[in-house]
């Protein structure tokens, strides 16, 4: 794609957002929103509360609800595998390692399991 050619798609986005934002400006449900926000706000103010002040008062369970995963896995612990055959020691972090996977079909699963350190 050219840089005019990418330069006029971002303008037709931009007007195309304008006109979105334009529309909901003149939204009544969400003038009510904004109205009823700032109410709720300066209430809140006035009585020196937060919003997770006031979670937990109307709902005590919502904070047992509300832990939220982060989308990031938990990292892999390493795992240290020693061989009481030849004392070779392997450390891995997943199940995907060559020696540990000759080791699994050579002498097994379940006894190179009792091998982890």
């Amino acid at each position: 794609m050219s840089i005019i050619a990418e330069y006029k798609a971002l303008e037709a986005q931009i007007a195309e957002q304008k006109n979105r934002l334009e529309a909901l400006k003149g939204n009544e449900k969400l003038k009510r929103e904004i109205q009823f926000e700032s109410k709720l706000r300066s209430l809140l103010a006035d009585y020196n509360y937060s919003l997770k002040n006031v979670i937990a008062l109307l709902d005590p369970k919502a904070e047992k609800r509300a832990v939220v995963p982060t989308g990031a896995r938990k990292a892999r612990s390493l795992k240290r595998y020693k061989n009481p055959n030849n004392g070779e020691v392997v450390e891995t972090k997943g199940g995907n390692h060559k020696v540990l996977k000759a080791w699994k079909e050579q002498y097994g699963a379940e006894t190179v399991e009792t091998w982890l350190q």
